[in-house]
């Protein structure tokens, strides 16, 4: 089945408003829908808040408008199950829409081609495809979460033109632009959780908060949930990070052999409210593959790396980044000291190096992104 260039415009409005609910409907998808009648659009909605009512069913209860006989746009598989709210499938055939065209499958189990073959048994047409690849890239984090289980990371790294995320004194504020440190906190509103290693608590004393300035009253994003690695449990109780632990989840990640010999201090942790999550440990550390698969039975979909060379040495030797920001300041600095942003032992032959694919390239000013996949 095919469709046509105006069929193409419909489903890019339906992208358009599935994008509202970034960073407010993880871990499950983004999605846009939009409902045509005699070509033109009756109706539209998106699904809104994780919890909340799916975009189809948002579209076809917004207004007292005939769908008798329409034609409906959704960028995701419309869901057939009963979960937190009642099936798509049900009302798309109780309105009696006619023609359905899907932007991608739903690779969730509980759906996966059974919606579309609900539809088309109750004599709907049913066009899949329909921008594609861009419907995949909008979805990326929730299809790697569905899929896997575990979350989306993305390494995010600021450095100088001659590869330095800090002096050799370590200091490091700022190196990139205003600009680019904006895009940063956007980031962080849209990603469910956001991660350092106790080096950069220690070295930074950062908050981790997302500090966008407010667009409008009703723009509330969501804070990220700030994880913290630090094997022995070593972060300081005036840092920033524990103070602020009962105004912003906070997640220590520790070792098992730390849970047991730290206890007094995993019980003061706890009563700051930072929430103590025992992890397997390799080589000494927390073991960066039990992390991710414990986050992800958490429910957190997707993590924005901000560590600094050592853990994002270790996430990316365990396989475990997905996409790189990587932000270049046209400064230099120097220093045989001065660090980089990946740390470890490293390769030792060129031919090892971890490949990086899809590039792209955008300036903020004066500021260099690249932005590529592992």
């Amino acid at each position: 089945m095919s469709y046509t260039e105006q069929d193409i415009l419909f489903m890019r409005r339906a992208v358009d408003i599935a994008k509202k609910g970034i960073g407010f409907v993880n871990p499950n998808p983004m999605v846009g829908c939009v409902v045509v009648k005699d070509d033109v659009i009756i109706s539209e909605g998106y699904h809104e808040l994780y919890g909340g009512f799916h975009a189809e069913r948002n579209a076809l209860t917004n207004n007292e408008a005939d769908f008798n006989g329409a034609t409906l746009y959704v960028t995701l598989e419309p869901c057939c199950h009963h979960g937190k709210t009642p099936p798509c499938t049900d009302i798309i055939i109780e309105k009696g829409i006619s023609k359905v065209f899907v932007g991608i499958l739903d690779p969730n189990p509980l759906v996966d081609r059974k919606g579309i073959s609900i539809l088309r048994d109750a004599g709907i047409e049913v066009v899949t495809g329909v921008l594609e690849d861009e419907i995949k890239e909008l979805n990326k984090v929730f299809l790697k979460y569905i899929k896997t289980r575990r979350p989306y990371v993305l390494m995010k790294t600021a450095m100088t033109l001659d590869g330095k995320i800090a002096s050799h004194i370590g200091d490091s504020k700022w190196i990139t632009n205003v600009k680019s440190r904006q895009l940063v906190h956007k980031l962080r509103s849209e990603m469910m959780g956001v991660v350092v290693g106790i080096g950069t608590v220690t070295a930074d004393d950062p908050m981790l908060n997302c500090r966008l300035e407010r667009q409008q009253a009703t723009d509330n994003r969501r804070q990220p949930i700030r994880i913290i690695v630090d094997t022995k449990a070593s972060i300081p109780l005036e840092s920033q990070i524990v103070k602020t632990a009962k105004d912003y989840r906070t997640i220590l990640a520790i070792g098992n052999s730390t849970a047991n010999s730290q206890s007094s201090t995993v019980e003061m942790l706890k009563s700051f409210n930072v929430e103590i999550l025992c992890c397997e440990e390799k080589n000494g550390h927390v073991d960066i593959n039990d992390l991710m698969v414990k986050l992800g039975e958490m429910g957190i979909d997707s993590l924005l790396l901000e560590g600094g060379s050592t853990l994002n040495a270790t996430f990316l030797d365990a396989g475990c980044v997905d996409e790189i920001y990587a932000f270049i300041a046209p400064k230099i600095i120097g220093g045989q000291d001065s660090k980089s942003p990946v740390g470890g032992k490293g390769i030792d032959l060129m031919s090892d190096a971890i490949m990086l694919k899809d590039i792209k390239i955008e300036q903020f000013d004066n500021d260099i992104l690249i932005k590529c996949r592992v």
